[in-house]
């Protein structure tokens, strides 16, 4: 069984803790989590303090330090197992608490750990906010896309939106029991999949073709989740709806055995 990471700028017995430390700073912002708890059945929330000042704009990303990133076994295997890919769901610059919404998912990785060990009082290392999959403020209307994964960052946006914008969209989960509280989920479109996967998801595709959207122009699409599913529903977009691929804004989050994506 692999040791539990070790937190993010723990010292060593060596008295190296202060050159671990400066080091880290070069790359990473370090806060301490201030409470973790359940926000739907496979998804937590993680509050963390201490981080005022970032830049941030709903939708993106921080890549948060989940291994310990000068134990041995981590330069042996490359650091793609030290950095996790997580969307911000909020961020209060002014009190410095930015708050994540962390899928459990299935196995045994170093983001599963992470996430299943932490407890507050723990100090996170983690990247400056990033990414571009964001709003575009001056669209027709906004239409969102996705499942479990994309509701993260489908939630920030959704905040992020004057009240009278115009809000479309399907959010695919396994039950009721994974929907998150997104904003505007009166605007949106429930859809249970249930044990089926959510890789290359028709289910997905056809609530979304099912949708009855504003004659005229086209306004901006947010498709987010599995790589697949993603290509399948701008395709439908594209192909089927006419929409130009510039009103389309994709985030492939994963897929089926493939690391490395956000």
């Amino acid at each position: 069984m692999s040791a539990e990471p070790a937190p993010a700028g723990a010292a060593s017995p060596a008295g190296g803790g202060r050159l671990r430390d400066r080091m880290l700073d070069l790359v990473f912002v370090r806060g301490r989590v201030e409470d973790v708890r359940p926000a739907a059945r496979r998804m937590r929330h993680v509050r963390i303090t201490g981080v005022p000042g970032l830049a941030w704009t709903p939708g993106q990303h921080v890549r948060v330090n989940v291994c310990d990133l000068f134990a041995a076994r981590t330069w042996m295997r490359g650091l793609r197992d030290a950095l996790r890919t997580y969307s911000v769901w909020d961020y209060d610059p002014d009190s410095g608490a930015l708050e994540l919404r962390v899928m459990d998912h299935d196995g045994d990785g170093p983001g599963a750990r992470w996430a299943r060990t932490l407890r507050p009082g723990q100090e996170v290392a983690f990247t400056k906010p990033e990414g571009g999959f964001t709003l575009r403020e001056d669209a027709p209307y906004h239409l969102f896309a996705g499942e479990e994964t994309a509701s993260v960052p489908f939630g920030a946006m959704l905040r992020a939106l004057p009240a009278d914008a115009g809000v479309y969209g399907v959010v695919e989960v396994a039950g009721p029991e994974d929907e998150l509280a997104l904003p505007r989920r009166a605007d949106l479109t429930w859809r249970h999949r249930g044990d089926a996967s959510a890789a290359s998801s028709a289910s997905l595709v056809e609530a979304v073709r099912s949708l009855k959207l504003p004659d005229g122009p086209p306004g901006v699409a947010y498709v987010a989740g599995e790589a697949r599913t993603v290509q399948l529903v701008r395709a439908h977009l594209v192909r089927e709806r006419g929409w130009p691929r510039r009103a389309v804004r994709v985030k492939p989050f994963w897929t089926p055995g493939k690391r490395g994506m956000d």
